[in-house]
């Protein structure tokens, strides 16, 4: 129904503004008694034989929402209901931030793909960690970010800032340092800066009782080189894992009209791309650091070959918007066939 009924119509508007009609909508429904049963009973995939334990986490089943599409916390219960294992809020900044100007979305049908250059709108922190105060029964992420005025010889502060704010509200990290729609912020992924960022993470979450696990997520354009040198630096950092990969600025040949939009590229396009990094992290890790793939996902097909290529866990973003929620029940259910 999704593909052949309500995908056509949305498509008809502006993406950003269907993004927002669609999570008012959602809302609404959720409102109606026993909708959340029903809506549960429909797509969630319930089996022990799912269950992933990750960075000393136990995860129902290995399907997230990636950071971005609940950016700001609001639909972490409406979600759950349709089966993620987890949900990634975020990129979360200290201070709100309307983002890049509008028009900042863009869909590409032709390639099943999406150009985004949002810039990091959230409503900071404040907000944020007021939301997460509630009780959830699904694990979330917490992706956080600089604040574009922040300068990169600030920036630590800035990832210290939402890391100790939100420490007791999520259950595990990303630094988010590879967005291309924050001017400079992939320059953040050098040794340097990471090894100095994690060096204070790690001092603020020795003194917890609950040590929650951190994440980095990289680009899918660094080199080679640059993916081994930061490795050597999660290695050294103790770091618990990596997220492969954010949206790529390496655009390949593209059929759709807004094929020449400037942004970050995630769909399909990126498909290959990011099973790559994930293959060559997985292989230099001797499968040991916990990668999480994402990046173009759309059948349960393509979502078994990036576990294969090294995933421990993975997640949708554009997937989601071209397939529907049924994605997450599909997915779920080939990897009960295939036995992984």
């Amino acid at each position: 129904m999704y593909k052949k009924i309500l995908s056509p119509f949305l498509f008809l508007f502006d993406p950003e503004k269907i993004h927002s009609f669609t999570f008012f909508l959602i809302k609404i429904v959720f409102k109606i008694p026993m909708i959340g049963f029903l809506i549960e009973s429909i797509y969630k995939v319930q089996n022990p034989k799912l269950r992933r334990k990750i960075f000393g986490l136990t995860f129902e089943n290995p399907i997230g929402m990636a950071a971005g599409f609940d950016k700001n916390a609001t639909h972490i219960s409406e979600f759950e209901k349709f089966g993620f294992g987890f949900i990634e809020i975020g990129t979360v900044t200290p201070q709100p931030q309307d983002g890049n100007p509008k028009k900042r979305l863009f869909r590409l049908k032709e390639d099943t793909a999406i150009i985004n250059r949002l810039g990091f709108n959230n409503d900071g922190i404040v907000k944020i960690k007021r939301r997460l105060k509630k009780k959830y029964k699904v694990l979330i992420g917490g992706n956080i970010g600089k604040n574009k005025q922040t300068p990169n010889s600030e920036a630590k502060n800035d990832y210290l800032i939402c890391f100790k704010e939100l420490y007791n509200y999520v259950d595990y990290f990303v630094i988010n340092v590879s967005s291309p729609n924050t001017p400079g912020l992939r320059e953040l992924q050098s040794s340097e800066f990471l090894n100095d960022l994690f060096i204070d993470l790690n001092q603020f979450r020795l003194k917890e009782i609950i040590k929650k696990p951190i994440l980095v997520k990289i680009s899918p354009d660094l080199s080679r080189q640059k993916i081994l040198e930061i490795l050597k630096v999660i290695d050294n950092n103790n770091i618990d894992g990596i997220i492969a990969t954010n949206t790529t600025i390496d655009f390949p040949d593209l059929k759709s009209k807004n094929k020449n939009e400037t942004g970050g590229l995630s769909g399909a396009p990126l498909y290959d791309k990011s099973n790559e990094v994930i293959s060559f992290i997985s292989k230099r890790t001797n499968g040991k650091l916990p990668i999480i793939g994402v990046g173009g996902i759309s059948t349960p097909e393509q979502a078994v070959r990036k576990i294969k290529a090294g995933a421990h866990l993975i997640q949708l973003y554009t997937g989601i918007i071209y397939e529907g929620p049924g994605l997450v029940k599909g997915i779920n259910k080939e990897l009960l066939n295939q036995k992984l």
